[in-house]
């Protein structure tokens, strides 16, 4: 299960690491894919097979959603390096607006990643409507 908050740096190679935390879960490859309010998302390689099978179990016609198309269309496949950095492709940084510091967040069972401003507006939404 991921958990928690963490501002990470982007480096001029536009690489950035994962949280220590998270290492071990997320394996050596990932995927990583386009989400809800402009973050991605960062699955285990093991919960995106997962995730896939539910999808074809679903058919063609109950599976061609927008959503489906969305999340698929953008998924790309990423190995993280020997220390723990990611690369993540330029579209998916174009679409999350990625700059320097990135907020890695963990949502049980996958890793988000936000641009900080981004983050720190939805954040506060929620707080206000849950605290």
């Amino acid at each position: 299960m991921f958990i928690g908050e963490y501002t990470h740096t982007v480096d001029e190679k536009n690489r950035f690491s994962l949280p220590a935390k998270f290492r071990k879960e997320l394996g050596q490859k990932v995927v990583v894919t386009r989400g809800k309010d402009h973050c991605l998302q960062l699955f285990p390689h093991k919960t995106w097979v997962a995730i896939s099978e539910e999808v074809k179990k679903l058919g063609h016609v109950e599976s061609d959603n927008r959503y489906t198309r969305f999340t698929f269309s953008g998924a790309s496949e990423i190995e993280i390096d020997s220390i723990g950095r990611i690369l993540i492709p330029e579209f998916l940084r174009e679409f999350a607006e990625l700059k320097d510091p990135v907020i890695i967040t963990g949502v049980h069972d996958r890793v988000e990643i936000w641009n900080d401003k981004k983050w720190i507006t939805y954040r506060k939404k929620l707080e206000s409507e849950y605290a």
